[in-house]
């Protein structure tokens, strides 16, 4: 009775364990289905589509793969909303994130009188030491301020030859603003003329890289023209300008449709300048233009407030009156009108004096013609000695009496106006002077028109007819520096700087070499130039590279003393390096010992991660030609020297 009471105590206990087990899973499954509901329904309603809700009992566990980090850490909070935090089990993943973009690599460099200035970013791998030493030689003791930053990431693929460019363009412009990244390079400078300028912008030219965007921007200031000349005509073969200058654009506008309406078809080449008189300028000049063309033919010079017009023969006195009243009663007030109608001349039996000046393209000049006495004819020839050189002159002038007033300053004046023309010829007659020819001087033109108003005054007639020929132009027709090697390669193809046995003195049968050099470089403009001397290699080492560099400094010398401009060329001895021939035999020595002419080519920034064979794959290797030195001691004068005249063998 006992035990079964027991028994049914037990059996009651677990009945009810039973039960409360099935009841706590009944919970737990109840709280982990709306559990995962709640929070993957919160999840869906901010927008993670991406993640999965799983249960675990009362664990809920989040899976999938987060775009972001912050969108990880936003799904974790927003699943702690609707259950507790420490329920939440993170597994999700965050999406490898894009690598970070390389900067771009950039320089801006600014130099002034006030020194360098560089800001920017470089490649950590640049050699900032290098660079620095650099930017220093060409600051040439001005101050440098550095505020270049670095960053770790790849060296661009033309970074080095824009950085290069740049620091070529900056050595040569010391008032330049230059921007450097790897596909581009910005030049703005300014220069001290016209002429700096068009030298400048060839020589920027030339070294330009293939693969980099080049941009350059040179401003020269503005001439200063005294008189401010503009010389407008129309005649027998239509409009024509002698001169034209202006102080604005819109005064350059004006003085454009004016010719234009006048029958003017070809460019205008009008200088901005400065100098003009009044802020009318444009305004008088083309009503003064405006004025030639009522008149179907003349000339109008307009020099600084004067305006001459002169009409062309046979013009209707009433139809002139009516055009210069109308011409005096609409120019600015600043301005003064001279009016002069030609009236035929009497004809004279032996036909208008003339004299007559030529010159030939080889540069030899004849003149010829009517002198109206022996100390004009002595004047006349002495100026065109100094114009020309004196043995280019060639008289054939013919002394006679009777000439016109002012018929030397006449002759002058056309042997000046013959000097600005590379060839051409000039004929001055009582009442006109013709100039016809080729020059290399885009202003001739308007050069000789100045000269010409100067010389005989506003009124003076005179026609012009000059070409400008590029082939002339001492700038513009520059050489290129590898042109330049090349004729110096063929006037040493056959001759060799030599020297005094023993010495760096340039021995007196090379002279004429050096002297064809000379005028090589002459005609190159500013260049880097490398002059080299190396030995054979007989002798003592330290011997061979003193005698080497004392030759190579002779030679700078010598084209110094012949006016080269050397200011950018080096001179270095290498002794017996680089032997291009056997030092075993005579002919090989005497190959060997050599003056050898290169360009320098500036290398690129070094770069700790850059070898050898990148840097010589990223510029041209030197053009070279060289010069052998020679009359040095023999094979046998040699082996008689003792061990202190080993430099004698060299």
């Amino acid at each position: 009775m006992r035990l079964s009471a027991v028994f049914i105590r037990i059996a009651a206990f677990a009945i009810a364990g039973m039960a409360s087990i099935g009841a706590a899973r009944t919970t737990v499954s109840v709280v982990e289905e709306r559990s995962v509901a709640g929070v993957q329904e919160t999840l869906i309603n901010q927008g993670y589509l991406w993640a999965s809700v799983l249960g675990d009992g009362l664990q809920v566990i989040i899976e999938g793969q987060a775009p972001t980090e912050a969108v990880r850490f936003r799904a974790i909070s927003a699943a702690g909303g609707v259950v507790d935090a420490s329920r939440v089990i993170d597994n999700m993943s965050v999406t490898d994130s894009e690598k970070i973009a390389a900067p771009e690599f950039a320089i801006e460099i600014l130099r002034n009188d006030s020194g360098v200035s560089l800001i920017g970013l470089i490649p950590v791998s640049t050699d900032r030491e290098a660079l620095a030493d650099q930017i220093r030689d060409i600051a040439d003791g001005q101050p440098v301020t550095d505020l270049l930053e670095v960053a770790d990431y790849p060296t661009p693929e033309h970074w080095r030859q824009s950085l290069n460019y740049g620091f070529r363009a900056l050595e040569m412009l010391p008032r330049s603003k230059i921007s450097v990244n790897a596909d581009r390079v910005i030049v703005n400078a300014i220069s001290d003329s016209p002429e700096e300028k068009h030298r400048l912008e060839t020589s920027l030219a030339r070294n330009m890289p293939s693969d980099v965007e080049v941009s350059i921007d040179i401003s020269a200031p503005r001439p200063v023209i005294s008189p401010f000349t503009v010389r407008f005509g129309i005649d027998d073969d239509g409009p024509m300008f002698d001169a034209c200058a202006a102080d604005t654009s819109e005064a350059v506008s004006a003085i454009i449709k004016a010719a234009t309406d006048a029958g003017y078809a070809e460019q205008v080449n009008c200088t901005l300048a400065l100098g003009a008189p009044s802020r009318r300028w444009g305004e008088a000049v083309a009503l003064a233009i405006n004025a030639v063309s009522e008149l179907e033919g003349g000339t109008v010079t307009i020099a600084d407030t004067d305006v001459t017009l002169l009409a062309p023969m046979g013009t209707d006195p009433r139809k002139f009156d009516d055009v210069v009243g109308a011409l005096e009663n609409a120019l600015p007030d600043a301005f003064a009108v001279t009016a002069e109608l030609p009236v035929m001349p009497e004809a004279s039996p032996d036909g208008p004096p003339r004299f007559t000046a030529t010159r030939s393209p080889e540069g030899q000049v004849q003149l010829r013609g009517r002198i109206s006495d022996a100390l004009t004819n002595t004047v006349a020839e002495n100026f065109a000695s100094a114009k020309f050189g004196q043995g280019n002159i060639t008289m054939g002038t013919r002394i006679v009496e009777g000439l016109p007033t002012g018929w030397s300053v006449r002759v002058l004046a056309g042997i000046e106006a013959l000097s600005e023309l590379s060839n051409g010829v000039v004929v001055v007659e009582p009442d006109t002077i013709e100039i016809r020819g080729n020059t290399g001087n885009e202003a001739a033109s308007a050069d000789i028109s100045r000269l010409l108003i100067e010389k005989l005054g506003q009124t003076a007639d005179f026609d012009i007819d000059v070409t400008y020929v590029k082939q002339l132009d001492p700038i513009a027709n520059l050489p290129t520096p590898e042109e330049c090697i090349e004729q110096i390669k063929s006037v040493t193809a056959d001759r060799k700087i030599t020297f005094d046995p023993s010495s760096a003195d340039i021995s007196a049968g090379a002279v004429p070499l050096i002297d064809d050099i000379a005028e090589i470089l002459k005609k190159c403009g500013d260049l880097r130039i490398q002059v080299a001397g190396y030995t054979d290699s007989q002798g003592r080492e330290e011997m061979n590279q003193q005698l080497s560099q004392r030759r190579a400094d002779a030679v700078l010398t010598a084209l110094r003393a012949r006016r080269v401009p050397v200011s950018t060329f080096d001179s270095i001895g290498f002794g017996e390096e680089n032997p291009i021939a056997d030092n075993d035999t005579e002919e090989g020595r005497e190959a060997n010992r050599r003056i050898e002419f290169s360009l320098i080519v500036p290398e690129p920034i070094p770069e700790e991660v850059t070898t050898l064979e990148e840097i010589a794959g990223e510029e041209p290797l030197p053009a070279t030609t060289e010069d052998t030195p020679q009359q040095e001691a023999t094979e046998e004068e040699a082996s008689e020297t003792t061990e202190g005249q080993d430099v004698e063998q060299n």
